[in-house]
């Protein structure tokens, strides 16, 4: 392990907890940490021989504040701790809970912004977000600023749902997981269960994890597996990007996108999902395809060029700058930054992919969204409409085996395109750009006295 890391000084200590809590009205920053299991402890029987709350452990040790820091001292990481903190600041973070298992080599970083509208929700869990795996080798600090950045987004993203939680984003350094390693999974619900949050599988995981983990009884926090109730999330985030975008263009002055052109980045779960509402739905559109996976690729445009559709393979390094009319990012986030929005050549910018612009602050990327405006093209922050796939996780969460997936597409049917209206109406009256505006709409409700959305779309 580097040492450039929160978790070596657990690692030399014996210890496997570190807690880290930020309260943005007081400025008041809470540490601790703790040995909470032996490492020995079977992890398979987790929810079967032993729960979150109980013992695991007849040798525990708790280190307050100030042992904390004399720690991160000890090991020459203050500087680092306060490097983290002041991240944990800058977004208003509730704060990070870090576990370290020393027998699986799986450093969990639960990325927790917001529990305010998950409060008294009736649900085990108060916050939701995806999990996220990373390389080992990946510095840590990029590992934590992305986690943080997209846990604020979820916080943002559920408002935009109307669902009743807060923001998490949880980031799990270690090796691909083994769905057939119970020891991994028994930690890794555990690690989800003991923060109250309820997730999907993002990058880096496989989906078939949900489903290990609701059949193997582990945890029902996990949702969106494809032998759920529902399904997969990818078709139902792409749906909820579209109809959107469908908003976006009447807002414009459009009645449809007839003949128009895409350019799509990534064809995984929610990318190739949006070129099929492209496709399926749009008269004679012409498309621009690239994934850094070639055969995908391959395979997406002779399957519509079978059905008539003009659409080629673009190149990946290419995609972005296209001169078409919509450029639709889907996969990786950090696209567009201060030197590359001087390249773009479309009207609109209108995609599933997460946190879009490169940016380590809600201020440079409400700066650099100016930019994008300055240029002529739509664009709305990512999370303001790519929120279905939560939503199709609420009903899951909400009602298992009962879940209807005919339900929560009437529920993005409603929410997504009113939301994106009622922004993009706003944005113009107030002369702040889309991006601006949202932010603005959010921070009112989980910064100020706004009242949390009533979720009347919800109710069956």
């Amino acid at each position: 392990m580097d040492k450039r890391s929160l978790f070596y000084p657990l690692e030399q200590e014996g210890l496997t907890t570190l807690r880290i809590q930020y309260d943005w009205k007081t400025g008041n920053v809470y540490l601790a940490a703790s040995k909470d299991w032996d490492d020995d402890l079977d992890w398979s029987r987790y929810n079967k021989d032993f729960y979150v709350e109980s013992i695991k452990t007849h040798s525990a040790k708790y280190l307050n504040e100030q042992e904390v820091k004399d720690m991160f001292e000890k090991y020459g990481l203050t500087d680092y701790l306060e490097e983290v903190l002041e991240l944990i600041r800058e977004g208003r973070h509730f704060g990070i809970l870090g576990y370290y298992n020393k027998a699986l080599d799986i450093r969990y970083m639960g990325n927790m912004h917001s529990r305010k509208c998950g409060i008294n929700n009736g649900r085990h869990a108060t916050m939701g977000g995806g999990i996220r795996r990373h390389e080992k080798s990946e510095d840590e600090l990029d590992v934590i600023i992305d986690g943080l950045n997209l846990g604020r987004a979820m916080s943002f993203k559920n408002i935009a749902g109307e669902l009743p939680m807060g923001g998490i984003k949880s980031t799990v350094m270690m090796d691909p997981l083994d769905l057939d390693n119970f020891q991994q999974i028994g930690f890794l619900a555990f690690a989800l269960d003991s923060m109250r949050c309820e997730t999907g599988p993002d990058m880096g995981f496989p989906i078939k994890m949900t489903d290990v983990m609701i059949d193997n009884e582990y945890s029902y926090q996990y949702t969106c597996g494809p032998q759920g109730p529902l399904g997969s999330s990818g078709p139902p985030t792409a749906y909820g990007v579209y109809i959107a975008l469908e908003e976006a263009i009447k807002f414009l002055g459009h009645n449809n996108m007839d003949g128009w052109s895409f350019a799509c980045q990534g064809l995984g779960e929610v990318g190739w999902a949006m070129v099929k509402e492209i496709c399926t739905k749009v008269k004679n559109p012409h498309l621009i395809v690239a994934d850094v996976k070639q055969d995908v690729v391959d395979r997406c445009v002779n399957e519509w060029s079978a059905q008539g559709i003009d659409i080629k393979a673009g190149r990946i390094e290419d995609i972005l700058f296209e001169d078409v009319d919509v450029v639709v990012p889907c996969a990786i986030g950090g696209i567009f930054t201060e030197e590359n929005i001087e390249q773009l050549r479309c009207k609109i910018i209108w995609g599933s992919a997460n946190n879009q612009i490169k940016a380590s602050s809600q201020e440079e990327e409400i700066r650099l969204a100016q930019k994008i405006a300055d240029r002529g093209i739509l664009f709305q922050t990512d999370w303001w409409h790519n929120t279905a796939g939560v939503m199709f996780a609420w009903e899951e969460v909400c009602y298992q085996k009962q879940a209807d997936i005919n339900h929560v597409y009437k529920v993005i049917s409603d929410v997504l395109p009113r939301l994106t209206r009622d922004n993009l109406k706003e944005s113009k009256e107030l002369s702040l750009t889309p991006t601006a505006n949202a932010y603005r709409r959010v921070e009112e409700i989980l910064y100020g006295d706004a009242p949390a959305p009533e979720r009347t779309a919800w109710l069956k």
